[in-house]
């Protein structure tokens, strides 16, 4: 049995979630042991950032799993939004290594102390750079496959950390052979104030998951000409879109010729679903026919959210204008 696009990227998710564990679980053995031989406090810094990665990848790798479950009696939409859950618990744990390190700089700023072991710290710091270099790698080539909430999550930490190492090997340096253990204080400041922003942004995605955020524009102008494609609908209208994880759910409601059977219109509506899905194959698709010029409000609880009208070719009027681009429907 030939596996689905969907299960080829829960698949993808778990296998990127579990060298994920295993790549923080590796860098946290390496920076223990340079801060042992160092002091630094930039050190300090990354290792910290590092054991919170691997609670953070932990969560990440159990989340995947749960979004990938299959819809049950009390979940019928499936458990997508795992995802933006494990998000919203590392956009927490990046908060809290933002402020530790903050912290502990601030104090090594105003009594400096000095860097040992420098070899060993800089030896540690560019093995880490390398590791993380080819992490992120992975974790980007797993997300043109999956689109991924939480492995997007994941990424942005550990990016945050590949820059975070570089600036943490310039405060090593420093404070090691150029007698500045200043600049090592301040390089692990730095390090605090970029985890805090890319904790941000981490926030602000899960929570337009979790708050069913309209999905982007383009798809929204992909989706209606999709289904406009097919001159027997003649407008859509009510189309709602949100993210669940990795599935796009997908409402609208289609007008029809009314003197239409049953049958016949049951055929046009599954002919437009499959140009849809063939464009957005990880979708959640559900369409309403109604009978031309008499698609009233209905199926919702406030029409005041109603999104505009769009008409098709056949029609005189469009309530708001359109670029329809050409899919692989085409």
């Amino acid at each position: 049995m030939t596996a689905s696009p969907l299960d080829d990227a829960h698949a993808t998710t778990r296998r990127i979630t579990t060298l994920s564990v295993g790549t923080a679980t590796v860098l946290i053995v390496l920076k223990a042991f340079a801060l042992g031989a160092s002091g630094s406090v930039s050190i300090l810094a990354t290792l910290a950032d590092s054991s919170l990665d691997l609670i953070a990848s932990l969560a990440t790798f159990f989340a995947v799993r749960w979004a990938a479950a299959p819809a049950d009696p009390e979940h019928r939409y499936g458990h997508g939004k795992a995802e933006a859950l494990a998000g919203l618990v590392q956009a927490g744990l990046i908060f809290a290594s933002a402020v530790f390190i903050g912290w502990e700089a601030v104090q090594r700023i105003f009594d400096p102390r000095p860097v040992a072991a420098g070899g060993w710290a800089v030896g540690v710091v560019v093995a880490s750079i390398a590791v993380t270099l080819w992490l992120v790698w992975m974790q980007t080539r797993a997300l043109k496959k999956t689109n991924s909430l939480a492995v997007a999550g994941d990424r942005a930490h550990y990016a945050a950390d590949l820059a975070a190492n570089v600036v943490v090997l310039i405060g090593v340096v420093s404070g090691a052979y150029l007698g500045a253990p200043g600049l090592d204080a301040a390089a692990g400041l730095v390090v605090a104030v970029w985890l805090f922003w890319g904790a941000v942004s981490l926030l602000r995605e899960s929570a337009d998951h979790l708050l069913d955020h309209a999905g982007p524009e383009e798809a929204r102008v992909t989706i209606t000409a999709a289904v406009l494609a097919d001159p027997r609908i003649s407008g859509v209208h009510q189309l709602r879109t949100r993210m669940a994880g990795q599935v796009l759910m997908i409402q609208m409601h289609v007008d029809l010729e009314p003197s239409l059977t049953l049958e016949a219109a049951h055929a046009i509506v599954v002919e437009a679903e499959q140009r849809v899905l063939a464009a957005f194959p990880h979708a959640d698709l559900l369409i309403h026919a109604d009978p031309r010029g008499k698609g009233e409000d209905h199926g919702r609880r406030d029409a005041s959210v109603e999104t505009p009208t769009v008409s098709g070719p056949s029609s005189e009027t469009v309530e708001e204008p359109l670029t329809i681009r050409p899919g692989p429907w085409s």
